[in-house]
């Protein structure tokens, strides 16, 4: 699993069962295992988001490699753009977060 971060103030967006809601326009179908959300969607054999309720989205994924290069680009672009959505960092940022991340040893 992967944490990424929340932005600052952006929980509100998260909160009351909005994060399923993301996640169905994103991917259609969303299941709830315990205190984590579960779907597919092209590529993604299975899609795990968890929230802490606080500051942290905890991300699962297992691929399926045997899809078409086209199906498999277009399922990275919806993820993206869903984890843009759900934490409120565009991906460059996301990006330079877990570079520091690693720069700090907390990876």
């Amino acid at each position: 699993m992967q944490d990424y971060e929340i932005r600052r103030g952006h929980q509100k967006e998260l909160d009351g069962g909005k994060l399923k809601q993301m996640m169905q326009e994103a991917f259609g179908n969303v299941a709830e295992e315990g205190a984590c959300l579960v779907s597919r969607y092209g590529a993604l054999a299975r899609l795990t988001v968890g929230w802490d309720g606080k500051n942290t989205l905890k991300v699962g994924t297992q691929m399926d490699p045997k899809v078409a290069p086209d199906v498999a680009q277009s399922t990275i672009k919806k993820y993206y753009e869903f984890l843009e959505r759900a934490t409120g960092f565009s991906s460059k940022e996301r990006g330079k977060r877990l570079q520091k991340k690693a720069k700090e040893g907390k990876l």
